[in-house]
C-alpha cells in the first residue's frame, strides 16, 4: 500500500552572491544544474530514479526547469515544469513535490528555487503606437521599487508603527543577523550546505549586503520620508539557488533511512496588500492551528525570510518567540534575498541544522514568509 508520507534527504544551496556580483554571468542553468547533481550524490539516489524535476522562478520567463534538468544530466524523459509565486515559488516548488509523491504519482522528485538576477531578461512594456518607445519595467537594483515598490514599504512601515519597532531596534536586530552569519561562517556551518560552482573560497560563503559604508547603521538614510525602513536593516535582492531531494517513505526506507526531515503540512494565507508586512504572522498562526496543530514550545528552529528587521521583530514579538529560535544562523538581512530562490533556501537551511541535530529543543521546524502581493507561505517539518 502507498505511504503519504514525503521526505527530504538531501537538500543543497549556492552561496547567495549580490547583484552583478559572485554570479554576476551565470544564467539560472549555471547556478542550478550543479546542484542538482551534488545533491542528487548526496541522497543515494540514480538520475534515472527522479520522476518529475519542479522549480520556483520569477525572473526568467518560459520553463527553466526544462533548461536546467537537462543541464543536470536528468534523462529527457523526466518532465520539468516552472512555478511562479514570487518568493514563495521554491518552497512552492518543495510542496509540489510532496503532493505528487503524497497521491502516488511519485517517488522521488527533485525540487529547485533559482533566481539569476543578474543575467535575467529585462521585462519592456510594448509600445502602443509608432511613435511610442519602449519602456523598460523591471526597476533598478537597489531602489525601493525592487521590494514591489513604495506599497511594500509603506506596509512595513506601519507595521513597525503597529508595534512600536522603531529605527534604533531594526539596526539592532540587522546587526544581530549579521553577526550570527559570521559566527555561523566561522563554526563552519555551512560546510556540507552551501555548494561552491568553483574551487575558489568566495563560492563557499554568502556575500553580505553590507559594504564598508554601511558598517555605521544609523547613517544609512531611509527609503521614505521620516521612515525607518532602510539599505541596512532590510533583505537586498541577491542571486543563488536551492536544491531539494524529496522521496517517497519506500524511497526513504530504501536509502537505509537517512536523516533528514519529514513533511508535516503547510498553510498559504491571503491578507490585504496593504497589510502585506502582517502576512507572515498570519500564516503562521494558521499552520499552528492547521491539520498538525503545534505550539511554539514543540519547534526546534524557525526560518524566516527576514527582508526587513521590522517584519522579522514584529513575527516574533507577535507570536512570542524567543528571538534565538528565530533564524539561529543569520537570514536574508546578512545573506540576501534571491527571490523565487528565497524559500528554498530557508528549507535548505532547516534541512542542515534538523538533520545535524542543531535545533533547540523541539523536533519540528518551520519554513515561513510573506509574499509580494500580500500573502504568506509556511510549511512545517519533522526531523527524522
Amino acid at each position: 500500500m502507498h505511504s503519504p508520507s514525503a521526505y527530504i534527504v538531501a537538500a543543497r544551496r549556492t552561496a547567495i552572491g549580490r547583484i552583478a556580483g559572485l554570479h554576476k554571468n551565470r544564467r539560472a542553468e549555471d547556478l542550478c544544474a550543479p546542484l542538482v547533481e551534488v545533491a542528487l550524490s548526496d541522497s543515494g539516489l540514480e538520475a534515472g530514479s527522479i520522476d518529475e524535476f519542479i522549480v520556483g522562478n520569477t525572473t526568467e520567463g518560459g520553463n527553466p526547469a526544462r533548461l536546467i534538468a537537462l543541464a543536470a544530466g536528468l534523462p529527457e524523459h523526466v518532465p520539468a515544469a516552472t512555478l511562479d509565486r514570487q518568493c514563495a515559488s521554491g518552497l512552492d516548488a518543495i510542496l509540489a513535490a510532496v503532493r505528487a509523491i503524497s497521491l502516488g504519482e511519485a517517488n522521488a522528485v527533485v525540487a529547485a528555487g533559482v533566481e539569476a538576477i543578474s543575467t535575467a531578461p529585462w521585462r519592456v512594456a510594448k509600445p502602443r503606437n509608432l511613435t511610442q518607445l519602449p519602456r523598460f519595467l523591471s526597476p533598478e537594483p537597489g531602489s525601493g521599487e525592487e521590494r514591489d515598490g513604495p506599497a511594500h514599504l509603506e506596509s512595513t512601515e506601519a507595521l513597525a508603527a503597529k508595534f512600536g519597532i522603531g529605527r534604533a531596534e531594526q539596526d539592532a536586530y540587522a546587526l544581530r543577523s549579521h553577526l550570527k552569519a559570521e559566527q555561523a561562517r566561522e563554526a563552519k556551518r555551512f560546510v556540507g550546505e552551501i555548494s561552491p560552482l568553483r574551487s575558489n573560497p568566495e563560492e563557499a560563503r554568502d556575500q553580505s549586503s553590507i559594504a564598508p559604508d554601511f558598517k555605521d547603521l544609523a547613517q544609512q538614510a531611509p527609503y521614505l520620508p521620516d521612515g525607518t525602513l532602510t539599505p541596512a536593516n532590510t533583505a537586498s535582492l541577491h542571486d543563488g539557488a536551492s536544491v531539494a531531494i524529496v522521496v517517497s517513505q519506500d524511497v526513504w526506507a530504501s536509502l537505509g533511512k537517512p536523516r533528514g526531515m519529514r513533511f508535516l503540512s503547510h498553510a498559504a494565507r491571503g491578507v490585504s496588500p496593504e497589510h502585506e508586512a502582517s502576512a507572515p504572522i498570519e500564516v503562521m498562526q494558521r499552520l499552528a492551528g492547521g491539520v498538525r496543530p503545534f505550539s511554539v514550545a514543540d519547534l526546534g528552529c524557525i526560518e524566516l525570510n527576514e527582508t526587513s528587521a521590522a517584519q522579522a521583530i514584529a513575527f516574533a514579538r507577535s507570536l512570542e518567540l524567543d528571538e534565538d529560535l528565530l533564524n539561529a544562523d543569520g537570514g536574508a538581512i546578512a545573506r540576501g534575498h534571491p527571490l523565487g530562490a528565497a524559500s528554498s533556501v530557508l528549507v535548505t537551511r532547516l534541512f542542515t541544522r534538523m538533520a545535524r541535530g542543531e535545533s533547540r529543543g523541539g523536533s519540528l521546524g518551520v519554513a515561513a514568509l510573506g509574499v509580494a502581493g500580500g500573502m504568506g507561505l509556511a510549511a512545517l517539518f519533522e526531523a527524522v
